[in-house]
C-alpha cells in the first residue's frame, strides 16, 4: 500500500483485519516478518521505535495513553522531547488554539480529564513533536460524536495548513472516509482495495462486504 504525502489515508476493515498490527509495524513497535517500509527516501526496517519521532513519525496508539500524575501542560511538553527538527516547530500556543478544552485545563492533572479531553491531549502531544507522518489508531473509540467531529476537524486543519500526512485507523468507516482523500481496506492482513476515499465510499458492494454500512 502507498500513503500519499500531505493527505489523510483511512485504513479500514473489520476487527482482526490487521489495522493495529500495520501501525505497530510501521512505527517499529513490532518487527515485520518480511517486506519493506519506507518513508520518503528512508528505509524504516531495523530502525528502533525510540528513533521514530526524530525521523518525523508519531504514533498515537489506541487507549489515550497520558501520564495521569502530570498536568495537561506537562504532558504536552513531553512531545517536545525528541521532536522532528526537519520541519518548523509547532508552538504550544497553537495547540491551545486547536483544542480549547485543553487550554482551559492546562494546570489540571491528566487523571481529571474526560475521555475526549485525554484523546485531544495525546493527539496534541504527538503534534508538538512536529511529525511529517501521524499514525492514529481508533481516535474516535468511545467518544461522543461532537468530540469526534472536533478532533477530526483539527486533524483536517493540520493536513491542510501544515502538509501533515495522516494514517487513520478507524472502525467508524463513515467518519474516516468523510475526512480522507485516500483509503485502504484490509481483510485478514491483506489489502483488498485501495484508492480515492470517494470511490470507496460510493462502492455499495464493498461497503457492505467489509465496512458494515
Amino acid at each position: 500500500m502507498t500513503v500519499p504525502a500531505g493527505a489523510v489515508t483511512a485504513v479500514l476493515g473489520a476487527n482482526g483485519a490487521g489495522k493495529t498490527t500495520l501501525l505497530r509495524t510501521v512505527s517499529a513497535v513490532q518487527s515485520p516478518v518480511s517486506g519493506s517500509i519506507t518513508m520518503g527516501d528512508h528505509d524504516l526496517i531495523g530502525a528502533g521505535a525510540e528513533s521514530m519521532s526524530r525521523r518525523g513519525l508519531s504514533h498515537v496508539p489506541e487507549g489515550r495513553g497520558v501520564i495521569v500524575e502530570l498536568t495537561v501542560e506537562e504532558n504536552l511538553r513531553l512531545g517536545l522531547l525528541g521532536r522532528n527538527t526537519s520541519r518548523p516547530r509547532m508552538d504550544i500556543g497553537r495547540v491551545w488554539d486547536m483544542f480549547p478544552p485543553l487550554a482551559q485545563r492546562r494546570q489540571a492533572t491528566a487523571h481529571t480529564l474526560s475521555g475526549g479531553e485525554r484523546q485531544m491531549l495525546v493527539i496534541a502531544r504527538a503534534l508538538l513533536a512536529t511529525p511529517s507522518v501521524l499514525l492514529l489508531d481508533e481516535p474516535s473509540l468511545g467518544l461522543a460524536p461532537r468530540v469526534v467531529a472536533q478532533i477530526f476537524r483539527q486533524l483536517r486543519d493540520a493536513v491542510d495548513t501544515d502538509g501533515l500526512t495522516v494514517v487513520l485507523v478507524e472502525q467508524n468507516a463513515r467518519s474516516a472516509l468523510s475526512i480522507a482523500e485516500h483509503a485502504v481496506v484490509l481483510s485478514l492482513g491483506r489489502v483488498v482495495r485501495e484508492g480515492p476515499a470517494a470511490d470507496l465510499q460510493g462502492d455499495t458492494e464493498l461497503r457492505h462486504a467489509y465496512l458494515g454500512f
